[in-house]
């Protein structure tokens, strides 16, 4: 289950963060998909949390938005991560014309449970 921090500049139009909601859950589950967390393009209720942030006065950011993903670590997603975040850069920019953002995966050590 990818958690997934999008950090946007003050002046980014609600609307396009909108957008970029709407298609994250999709994108971002192709992006980490493995054979040992396989998508079959059917997402349910918790296998995608996404969570925006407008940056603070204090912030400092070099683009508008960065999307931060963090998904469990498997041998078979580190392997190629860099191909990964690539292509998932790509297809944000291709589904929402975004320009200035930027994409960080995190493959960490981590486990996760959920009730029904």
């Amino acid at each position: 289950m990818p958690l997934v921090e999008v950090t946007y500049a003050p002046g980014v139009a609600e609307s396009k963060l909108r957008e970029l909601g709407a298609v994250l859950p999709h994108l971002v589950s192709k992006a980490v998909e493995c054979p040992e967390e396989p998508y079959d393009g059917s997402l349910q209720p918790g296998d995608v949390e996404i969570r925006f942030r407008r940056l603070g006065p204090l912030d400092r950011s070099g683009v508008d938005v960065v999307i931060e993903v963090r998904s469990k670590w498997f041998e078979s997603r580190a392997a190629n991560r860099q191909e990964r975040v690539d292509k998932l850069h790509r297809e944000v920019r291709a589904a929402t014309g975004l320009c200035s953002f930027g994409v960080y995966l995190s493959l960490p050590s981590a486990a996760w449970s959920q009730g029904d």
